[in-house]
C-alpha cells in the first residue's frame, strides 16, 4: 500500500518527519521516499511518499506520525505534513489519534491494507 504525506507549505515539517521515520524503530525499514517539484530558485520537498509492506507497518507509521505530531505541538511555526492522499482520496490527519489514522490507512486501503496480514505473524505488535 502506498500513501503520500504532502508539506501544507511547510517543507520542514516533512524533512523532519522523514527524519524522525528513519529513526524510529517500527518505522526505519519502511520505504520513504521524498517527492520534489520546482521552486522559485531550487527544487522544493512537497511531499513524503510512504509505502508499507505488510500491516504492520500501518500501524507503527500510526504511531510515530502521531508522537512526532506531539512534539511538533508546541511549535507556532508551521502546520505541514497534516495531509494524506491515498488515490483520489485527501485526508488532513492532523487531527487523529494513532488508532484513528492506522483505522483510516487501513480503510482507505481495502483489502490491500487488510488481505497481505492474514498470515503476517508480526500483525498487532510494534517491530524493533
Amino acid at each position: 500500500m502506498h500513501i503520500r504525506i504532502a508539506a501544507d507549505v511547510d517543507e520542514q515539517a516533512l524533512t523532519d518527519l522523514r527524519s524522525w521515520l528513519g529513526r524510529d524503530p517500527g518505522t526505519r525499514l519502511l520505504s520513504v521516499e521524498p517527492v520534489s517539484g520546482a521552486g522559485p530558485t531550487l527544487s522544493v520537498l512537497e511531499a513524503l511518499d510512504i509505502t508499507f509492506g505488510h500491516a504492520v507497518d500501518v500501524a507503527n507509521f500510526a504511531l510515530a506520525y502521531t508522537t512526532w505530531r506531539s512534539t511538533r505541538a508546541g511549535r507556532t511555526a508551521g502546520n505541514g505534513a497534516r495531509t494524506l492522499t491515498y488515490g483520489d482520496t485527501t485526508v488532513d490527519i492532523s487531527h487523529l489519534t494513532a488508532k484513528e489514522l492506522t483505522e483510516l490507512i487501513r480503510s482507505l486501503g481495502g483489502q490491500a491494507a487488510s488481505g497481505y496480514a492474514d498470515n503476517d505473524p508480526d500483525e498487532g505488535r510494534r517491530l524493533s
